[in-house]
């Protein structure tokens, strides 16, 4: 038995997921953490660091790293790429002129050797906003029909109504699952 069959065993018992979420500054990361978690959005500032929060879902653990989107951040988002099993990406949908960087950074983030292999959700968030980008028309901005390192799917979403949020952490899960839980 080798030691990545052994890994993956432990990590069956546990049934634990590390999922890093990242994007521009103002995509709506936080937003989307604290109302999948179930608590109120009414008040969120700029994330100048990081926020961890651990969610109970379908029977697995997901330990979620929510990490500031500041240019001046941007240079440390390698700190937290260890172990990653997910990477959810949160695009700000009504944000038209920022989405060249938005794609520049995801294809930064997708060369990345330690984060090889883990599953991409695209969460296409403020869809409840006027002139918000579809997520096709995001898909194609992003460039993502190009992404072959990758298992990726893009949601349309809204922080702000919960819109698709649990269908997007359900798509993550069960990717990351048939990955590493379920093979031999």
């Amino acid at each position: 038995m080798g030691l990545l069959t052994i890994l993956k065993k432990l990590k069956q018992k546990e049934k634990e997921m590390r999922i890093l979420m990242l994007g521009l500054d103002n995509a709506g990361k936080t937003t989307i953490l604290k109302r999948i978690n179930g608590e109120p959005i009414d008040t969120i500032s700029p994330t100048l660091g990081f926020n961890i929060k651990t969610l109970e879902h379908r029977g697995h653990k997901l330990n979620v790293w929510d990490v500031g989107g500041q240019k001046s951040l941007r240079s440390y988002w390698r700190n937290y790429f260890e172990a990653t099993d997910g990477l959810i990406w949160v695009v700000d949908s009504a944000d038209k002129r920022r989405l060249e960087d938005c794609k520049i950074e995801l294809y930064k983030l997708l060369q990345e050797e330690r984060l090889l292999g883990a599953s991409l959700l695209i969460f296409a968030n403020k869809q409840d906003l006027p002139g918000a980008l579809s997520p096709m028309e995001i898909a194609e901005v992003l460039d993502l029909s190009n992404i072959t390192t990758h298992h990726w799917q893009i949601f349309k979403c809204s922080a702000v109504t919960a819109e698709n949020l649990v269908n997007g952490i359900d798509w993550i899960l069960n990717d990351i699952a048939a990955r590493i839980f379920y093979q031999d």
